[in-house]
């Protein structure tokens, strides 16, 4: 078994930070998502293509 973890430790390292990265991303979200921001729409109307603010990211098209 050590023989394994010593001949893949490189993959299982990336494996790792990658995992981490995830989940650094998802709790983001969330947080986000708790004090109403939208992940699709940055909260910026005048520059979205639907300006008519059709998105609801603004909570104009509601």
């Amino acid at each position: 078994m050590l023989s394994w973890i010593e001949a893949n430790i490189g993959t299982i390292i990336v494996c790792i930070l990658l995992a981490l990265i995830v989940f650094a991303i998802i709790r983001n979200m969330i947080k986000d998502k708790r004090k109403g921001k939208s992940p699709i729409c940055g909260g910026k109307c005048a520059h979205c293509a639907m300006g008519c603010g059709g998105c609801g990211g603004c909570g104009k098209g509601r």
